[in-house]
């Protein structure tokens, strides 16, 4: 009998496991996320600036997007992409995208906006900050859990869980609003990473939230701009990033749109 009830209390153990060990971090019912996501766009608007966004000439290969907002607390509020259906994007940007999001909110401050293009020298070997994107890793059982007719719906599954992740190229942007509270932040893919950057500058434009205090661009009007200062080296080098901060080149065109992206407020 002991060794029944020793048996027993183990697979309860195991059983219950899961749900202290790999239990998702997330808001505890609906109104929790309308709450925490109160001061961020909906999903519909989001949608809307997302689509606006990527029907202009963004230097790119011209591809449907996903885009997601989190708040200040890396919770998801929103998850859109263009397109007539879902299928007609990358799949794996679906989760680039929030992982985007999540590293413009998690390296930004109130004083200082870093772009995820921002951070693209810094990490490579010998950078200030390598090493940074392993940091954070994403949260699988919030990126992948439900059922994928709902992913980029007002009720996708990582809608209220906490994403994670670090992304080090174009297209996550820190939001700020117009008393210049840092509110979270907004990440796109499925282009081009130096299109994806520009698609979210105007997705950021476009949803009125870009009253960023200041960045490392070295462009006030545009403080968190992509920077492409890299001096290309030969063989497998990347060159050297004159400020730091500098993103690799993909085409003439993406960096000409770049340079002439809408100031913040």
């Amino acid at each position: 009998m002991t060794t029944m009830v020793m048996r027993n209390t183990a697979l309860a153990l195991v059983v219950s496991a899961p749900s202290c060990l790999w239990g998702v971090a997330n808001a505890d019912d609906e109104g929790d996320v309308q709450a925490a996501c109160a001061a961020l766009p909906s999903q519909a608007q989001l949608h809307a600036a997302l689509s606006s966004a990527r029907a202009q000439t963004n230097g790119g290969f011209n591809l449907d997007m996903w885009g997601t907002v989190v708040n200040r607390d890396g919770i998801v509020c929103a998850v859109a992409f263009t397109g007539a259906e879902r299928g007609s994007q990358w799949p794996g940007s679906r989760v680039i995208s929030a992982q985007k999001a999540n590293t413009a909110n998690a390296f930004s401050l109130p004083q200082l906006s870093l772009s995820t293009a921002n951070l693209f020298s810094a990490v490579q070997p010998g950078g200030s900050l390598f090493g940074l994107q392993a940091s954070n890793p994403v949260s699988t059982q919030v990126a992948y859990r439900g059922e994928s007719s709902r992913y980029g719906t007002a009720d996708d599954p990582m809608t209220g869980g906490k994403i994670g992740g670090v992304n080090v190229f174009g297209g996550g942007l820190a939001l700020y609003n117009a008393k210049h509270d840092l509110i979270g932040a907004v990440g796109v893919s499925g282009d081009s990473s130096c299109a994806d950057h520009n698609i979210a500058w105007r997705t950021r434009h476009s949803l009125v939230l870009d009253y960023v205090p200041a960045g490392v661009s070295g462009d006030p009007s545009r403080p968190d701009n992509i920077v492409y200062d890299i001096t290309p080296a030969a063989g497998l080098d990347l060159g050297v990033s004159a400020s730091g901060w500098g993103h690799a080149f993909c085409s003439a065109a993406a960096k000409t749109i770049a340079a002439s992206l809408p100031a913040v407020r």
